[in-house]
Parts: structure tokens; C-alpha cells; sequence
């Protein structure tokens, strides 16, 4: 047997590099194979964070959309309370100028009444058109605040806009037909402010 010392003792040599190529690549294997472990882990963290990411975006959006909605919605709330807030302070306002005319419908009543019966020597006189023109602003009033008179001579009686105080048993009208007003009322839209007085035919 050749003593394992003779090789040396011969003068050769070892090649460490082919003695050592195994090992390299086995470590070379294992780094490859770990990076690309960690490369999957990497992608598959990335994924989960883009899944993430995007459902945090989907529901700031959904969050976003029901903010505008409710924002839209209140919005859309307080025009119609402010459009019904100014209409009952209109409405208000026009019952309380109704209610003041209503007051003032029998002193109108008493300067036709007046005006019906004045002597002629007197009509030229200044202090009778300053009369006159107390009636006409009267008058003007009662436009402005769209008070009509209700004088319904030839149609049927109406309770809502009639208040009957007589009947007339010798008219030849058709029954339930007022055939005289002895005092004119005066409505304002679907308000009465005063029922007419009315005689009726039987």
C-alpha cells in the first residue's frame, strides 16, 4: 500500500478550488433559493398591502359618496324649511293685514253710504273730495291686499260666501237664488273676510 504521505512526498499538488466547487454552489443554491423565498414573501406582502390599500380606498370613496349625500340631502332640507319658513311669514303677514281690514270693512261700508248721499250743493266743496279721496285710497288698499267684493245678486246662495237674512217670497227667480245683497262681503283668495247679506228667493 502506498503510504498517504508519498503524494505529498512526490511533490504534487491539490486542487483546492475543485475541492471546494461543491460546497460553493450548495451555498449559492440556498441564497438563490432564500432570496427568492423572500422574493415571494415580498410579492405576496405587497399584494396584501395593495388589497389593503385599495379596500381603505373603496371605502373612504363609499364614505366620501355618503357625506355628499347627506350633505346634499340637508342641504336640500334647510331650502325647502327656508322656503317654508319665508311662506308662513308671508302668510302671516297678509292675515295680519286681512284681519286689520276686516276691521275696517264697516267704516268702508259707512263712507259709500256717504258718498251715495250727498247733497249735490256740497259735492263741488274741497272738504267733500278730500273725502272722496279717503275712499279712493280705501279703495286702493283693498287691491293691493287682492280684497273682492262678494255681491252675488242673480246667482245661487252660496253658505260658505252668503249669509242669508231674508227670504223673498215674491221674487220669480228660481229658489235658492239671491235676489237682493243688503251688505256686500269681501273675500280675499279663499278667504272670507266677511259673508255677503243676502236675501233669497223661496
Amino acid at each position: 500500500m502506498r503510504p498517504r504521505w508519498g503524494f505529498f512526498a512526490s511533490g504534487g499538488t491539490v486542487n483546492t478550488e475543485e475541492t471546494h466547487m461543491p460546497e460553493e454552489v450548495a451555498n449559492e443554491t440556498a441564497a438563490v433559493e432564500e432570496t427568492a423565498e423572500e422574493t415571494t414573501q415580498s410579492e405576496a406582502t405587497a399584494d396584501a398591502d395593495i388589497a389593503a390599500i385599495q379596500a381603505e380606498l373603496q371605502a373612504a370613496q363609499q364614505a366620501a359618496q355618503e357625506n355628499l349625500d347627506g350633505w346634499q340631502r340637508a342641504r336640500a332640507e334647510f331650502a325647502n324649511y327656508k322656503k317654508r319658513v319665508e311662506r308662513e311669514m308671508r302668510e302671516a303677514r297678509q292675515n295680519g293685514a286681512l284681519d286689520a281690514i276686516a276691521d275696517l270693512l264697516p267704516i268702508i261700508d259707512d263712507f259709500e253710504r256717504a258718498m251715495a248721499n250727498v247733497p249735490s250743493e256740497i259735492q263741488e266743496n274741497p272738504w267733500f273730495e278730500g273725502i272722496g279721496l279717503i275712499q279712493k285710497k280705501l279703495a286702493k288698499l283693498l287691491e293691493t291686499y287682492e280684497v273682492e267684493e262678494i255681491d252675488p245678486v242673480g246667482q245661487p246662495f252660496d253658505p260658505n260666501l252668503h249669509e242669508a237674512v231674508s227670504i223673498d217670497s215674491e221674487s220669480d227667480a228660481e229658489s235658492g237664488t239671491v235676489t237682493a245683497t243688503l251688505q256686500k262681503g269681501y273675500a280675499s283668495g279663499n278667504r272670507v273676510l266677511r259673508p255677503a247679506l243676502v236675501r233669497v228667493a223661496n
